[in-house]
């Protein structure tokens, strides 16, 4: 044989999801995999943390597009100041201006995360004074100084992990 060829994995050896193990490996695989609760908060861990990957477009007080005039804008990773959309002023955009709404929704539309406030965003449309209880749009309430809980836990988780 010359040097170029590589030699099949013994027949001992497994696969494991498509990696060529030694049968040591694959015992533990297997002891892993038969310990269910920590089989399963490995999978429960792992979906949490690529949830939170994408903090930023599931919790944001930015829209993740919007159509203005015939044109579409990306503020999740531009900055475009209010004047682009036929406010006064030449500072980035406040999207959570009820004037700035009703100036896009004149000649467009935009598509919000699925909540719509950062983690460091004050919420200023409470039913009570904060700390509230949770609401429909607050799912976990806000802490003592208006901030959305469900944002703060989803970047909070984001750093603690990485």
């Amino acid at each position: 044989m010359d040097a170029t060829t590589t030699n099949p994995p013994p027949s001992s050896a497994k696969r494991i999801f498509g990696i060529t193990v030694t049968p040591l490996t694959a015992r533990r695989f297997a002891n892993f995999r038969a310990n269910r609760r920590g089989y399963w908060s490995l999978w429960i861990f792992l979906t949490l943390f690529v949830f939170s990957l994408f903090a930023e477009f599931i919790a944001n007080d930015k829209p993740l597009i919007v159509r203005f005039d015939g044109a579409f804008y990306t503020p999740i990773f531009n900055a475009y100041p209010e004047t682009a959309f036929g406010g006064d002023f030449e500072t980035e955009a406040d999207y959570t201006d009820p004037f700035l709404i009703e100036l896009i929704e004149e000649k467009g539309w935009m598509l919000m995360p699925l909540i719509p406030y950062s983690f460091d965003t004050p919420v200023t449309d409470l039913p009570t004074p904060a700390p509230s209880p949770p609401t429909f749009a607050n799912w976990l309430g806000t802490d003592d100084q208006a901030r959305d809980v469900t944002a703060r836990l989803i970047y909070g988780f984001r750093i603690s992990v990485l």
